[in-house]
């Protein structure tokens, strides 16, 4: 499209793919990020072969794989380390062409930032405002500056202040009921799988191992939302203290100041639209979903690859961006409501004759039954679209 410009706002995991994808298709782009420095908080992220396949799309894939370390072994247990499921990473890979990998979530962040020119992230940069300048253009004010652009991307996150702006009448993102603490571990820890999780009543704890040793936990409580700990990981080491291996040893590798402690915020209520004029959501400020399918970044990057495609192979902005709502809007929305019941059937869970109940059925269920579940969301292929050659 010529010399078409975009602002993104927000450099996060959709935001940044989303540059990234735009400028192989000869957008100009503008990341706006109100960060001052980029840290890189969070732990560590699980990547399904929808994901890998839109990195691949993105030309960042073999990078990110490089980098992560494939989950063959793993599965869910009871807190006695009964086992209720395996995960079969090499079916797998037999299935899809990948199994599942895990990597540090500041690992991928610095890849896909690693994948544009400097001067296209602006760091300390909050977008307050997007307004139609005109019937094809849009501004977006950030501080005393005003952008204009043929098109604004929004993926400022669950709280996105422009989704606000959009649908004022929309309730916005609501608690979950539950709340997360996560920690990348200080050393290596010896553990039997890759992935793993554990469910108790009311409670779950995983990790994700990476390819230094080191691994990524996570502790998931049902709790109202805002209750914080002064030591958090006393706190979880008394919660979790009769656990099985590796638990313990996993909060026992873990510094006291790495633990992040969230709530788990969702957009309950789905969007009626994920475009609005020349604005489009993506990510979380469209589609803010809780982590129990371990899709919300694979999602965001579906809809990084699905917009730039529909944007190469599109004659107008304006098809683009109605072709874009049409795809993503109904599978991202679906992907949200199925990662909702697995909460609701997992970690959520915590009358004890409900847990006896769901805990047997997993164990009676077919050893596919695991790996059909995976399949079921992870099974997406991304639209193609031409790469042109650009001086951008």
């Amino acid at each position: 499209m010529g010399d078409a410009t975009a602002v993104v706002v927000g450099g996060g995991i959709g935001g940044l793919a989303t540059a990234i994808g735009l400028r192989l298709i000869g957008w100009d782009v503008t990341v706006l990020e109100r960060a001052a420095t980029l840290a890189d908080a969070g732990a560590g992220i699980s990547l399904h072969a929808n994901g890998l396949r839109a990195l691949d799309a993105l030309g960042v894939g073999a990078a990110v794989r490089a980098a992560a370390r494939p989950q063959y072994t793993g599965g869910t247990r009871t807190p006695t380390g009964r086992r209720l499921a395996r995960m079969d990473g090499a079916a797998l890979e037999r299935e899809l062409g990948t199994p599942i990998v895990g990597i540090p979530r500041a690992v991928l962040h610095r890849l896909l930032r690693e994948a544009l020119p400097a001067r296209c992230l602006l760091v300390g940069a909050e977008a307050t405002a997007a307004n139609h300048a005109a019937r094809d253009r849009v501004t977006v004010t950030t501080g005393d500056k005003a952008l204009d652009a043929d098109l604004v991307v929004a993926a400022d996150g669950v709280n996105s202040r422009l989704r606000a702006g959009l649908f004022p009448r929309h309730p916005g993102p609501a608690y979950s009921g539950s709340t997360v603490l996560r920690a990348i571990t200080e050393h290596p820890v010896d553990l039997a799988d890759d992935f793993a999780l554990t469910w108790g009543r009311g409670a779950e704890f995983g990790h994700i191992a990476f390819t230094d040793g080191r691994a990524e936990w996570h502790a998931v409580l049902t709790s109202p939302p805002g209750i914080r700990h002064a030591d958090p990981l006393r706190a979880l080491r008394r919660r979790f203290h009769d656990w099985h291996d590796p638990i313990p040893a996993l909060l026992g590798a873990t510094r006291p100041e790495a633990v992040l402690h969230h709530d788990m915020y969702e957009l309950a209520t789905p969007l009626p639209a994920f475009v609005s004029g020349r604005i489009a959501l993506l990510g979380d400020a469209a589609h803010a979903m809780t982590p129990n399918l371990g899709q919300g970044a694979c999602q965001a990057l579906e809809d990084a690859v699905t917009l730039t495609a529909a944007l190469a192979t599109e004659p107008a902005v304006d098809a683009a961006l109605a072709r874009y709502d049409a795809e993503r809007r109904p599978r991202s929305q679906s992907v949200a409501r199925a990662a909702r019941r697995a909460g609701r059937l997992g970690q959520q869970l915590a009358h004890p004759a409900a847990v006896a109940l769901r805990n047997t059925a997993m164990r009676l269920a077919p050893s596919g039954a695991t790996l059909r579940t995976i399949l079921r969301h992870a099974a997406w292929t991304p639209p193609a679209f031409d790469r042109p050659l650009t001086g951008h």
